[in-house]
């Protein structure tokens, strides 16, 4: 059985589709499974033992073309996509690009989802079998398995992130820079301030409060981690509310902060991918929602715990927002640090059952 598999982007995205892979070696571990991803993503599905194969595109690269240019090249890409004769097409992604590569393989089955569901109503002219979701499928991960169920319903019940592989020689490298730091024996919590939208961010005060209060814990140590120059500055402004005790991780390719995130202890962020990483690499996580559903994007179980702020026009899916900074202050310090002390039990000077935090709380964060 050949399957291809649409997920362009992003890297969240991406790592929630994951699930998807172990239901299908669960039905046929015989598969032969394909992954279409943007080039820049590829990186987080390279030698995962599950794929016979990650098909790169790079579609930004092909808008900066002629169009005739352009025309060529997907065609060249398109020729070389029919020739592997799929028996499945499962577009996980929805939207109008999926859907254009999606109807150009050359499969006679084609799952994707229903019009309701999809991000672009024109993806449903490219698919031959249309998923209608029910109540209980609205997890992204679980919409993703429900495409798969649907064309193949043998599969029993998998867990809702991962798996991703660690390289080992990236989790010794990760091991050598901890050691560099002071850090090897204490327990890692990883915080990522960075988001790709302003509606998704906690505020950078919030976050420096909250690695002032952690860096009081004696056993622990804090990485920050970053993705672009707006982040480095940010995270810096993070640092020095811990006084330097903070360790600012070099930016270093998506394999080794895989093994930097499954190194971790815990890994506090929001809607972002490094926090869907560490889930699917079995790390407990602590995490942020506003603008996006945290019932729907953030990772489930127990040693996960998912904050969702308490405004009125919360899960708005906006990307600019008159009231943004009102809502980035909306989710309490005071939740985030009992959140994470509840994952790991730490004694904090002046920290006893709970904590005054200037931080303009609008109200309780609901779970």
């Amino acid at each position: 059985m050949k399957i291809l598999i649409v997920k362009l982007s992003a890297l969240g995205d991406v790592v929630h589709a994951l699930p998807v892979l172990r239901y299908i070696k669960q039905v046929d571990p015989e598969a032969h499974i394909d992954w279409l991803v943007e080039d820049s993503f590829a990186a987080i599905l390279n030698e995962h033992p599950m794929l016979h194969r990650v098909v790169c595109v790079n579609t930004r690269a092909w808008r900066k073309l002629s169009f005739v240019a352009m025309l060529r090249e997907f065609w060249t890409f398109v020729q070389g996509l029919r020739q592997q004769r799929y028996d499945y097409v499962f577009d996980l992604q929805g939207n109008s690009k999926s859907g254009m590569f999606a109807l150009a393989s050359s499969a006679e089955k084609k799952y994707g989802f229903s019009l309701a569901q999809v991000r672009e109503w024109p993806n449903v002219l490219a698919t031959t079998h249309k998923v209608q979701l029910g109540a209980e499928e609205q997890h992204v991960a679980r919409r993703a398995l429900a495409v798969v169920r649907a064309a193949l319903p043998d599969g029993g019940e998998v867990p809702l992130s991962g798996p991703l592989p660690v390289n080992t020689e990236l989790k010794g490298q990760v091991e050598t820079k901890l050691k560099k730091f002071g850090l090897e024996h204490r327990k890692i919590i990883v915080l990522h301030y960075g988001t790709t939208w302003q509606t998704k961010l906690w505020s950078l005060s919030f976050w420096q409060q909250l690695a002032a209060k952690l860096k009081q814990c004696s056993d622990t140590g804090l990485v920050l981690t970053w993705g672009n120059d707006a982040e480095l500055k940010a995270v810096k402004e993070i640092q020095r509310s811990t006084r330097g005790q903070a360790v600012i991780w070099p930016r270093v390719p998506l394999p080794e902060l895989v093994a930097l995130l499954a190194r971790a202890d815990l890994v506090v962020g929001c809607d972002t991918g490094p926090v869907h990483i560490a889930a699917a690499v079995e790390t407990p996580t602590v995490s942020m929602y506003r603008a996006t559903d945290a019932l729907r994007n953030g990772p489930e179980g127990n040693r996960h715990i998912r904050l969702q702020a308490p405004m009125p026009c919360v899960k708005c899916l906006r990307k600019r927002c008159e009231y943004d900074a009102q809502c980035s202050t909306s989710i309490r310090v005071a939740d985030v640090l009992d959140a994470v002390r509840e994952i790991i039990p730490c004694n904090m000077d002046g920290y006893g059952d709970s904590i005054e935090v200037d931080d303009g709380s609008l109200g309780i964060v609901e779970e």
